[in-house]
């Protein structure tokens, strides 16, 4: 498969501060119609991702979105062939990842990105499988 990240990733990424409200986050969801928001630090560099899962722990309105980040962020690099993207994806158990080039984010994919290549069929299965003989003697 030769399809890079970049060129399935959202290009256009929302992104917050750890500072912020978990309230202003959800309000920036609810508007732009997203379900996770990259947070960078004030050099713009990733250090952590909310999902609207994260409000299932039911935090307060007002509690800053630092309170939700773990401690470690996963990126992959918009050169990346998706085959990487899908690898963290499973590994980790996510489904979005933000994409960088040179630290910098340049976009986000998702799982939902990934299953499209299905849907379009732009991915084709490199050895398919053959029929059993057995099974076209039984007919």
């Amino acid at each position: 498969m030769n399809i890079k990240i970049a060129d399935l990733m959202v290009k256009n990424v929302v992104t917050t501060e750890p500072h912020k409200s978990i309230g202003h986050v959800k309000e920036m969801m609810t508007k732009n119609r997203i379900s996770c928001v990259p947070v960078v630090n004030s050099d713009n560099e990733p250090v952590g991702i909310v999902t609207t899962n994260d409000f299932k722990i039911n935090p307060g309105d007002s509690s800053q979105v630092s309170q939700l980040l773990s401690g470690h962020v996963y990126t992959v690099p918009a050169y990346n062939d998706v085959s990487v993207a899908a690898k963290v994806m499973r590994k980790h158990h996510f489904h979005h990842l933000i994409v960088t080039h040179e630290k910098e984010i340049v976009g986000i994919i998702s799982s939902f990105d990934l299953l499209a290549l299905l849907d379009d069929h732009k991915f084709v299965m490199k050895n398919p499988p053959t029929p059993n003989k057995k099974s076209k003697q039984r007919i």
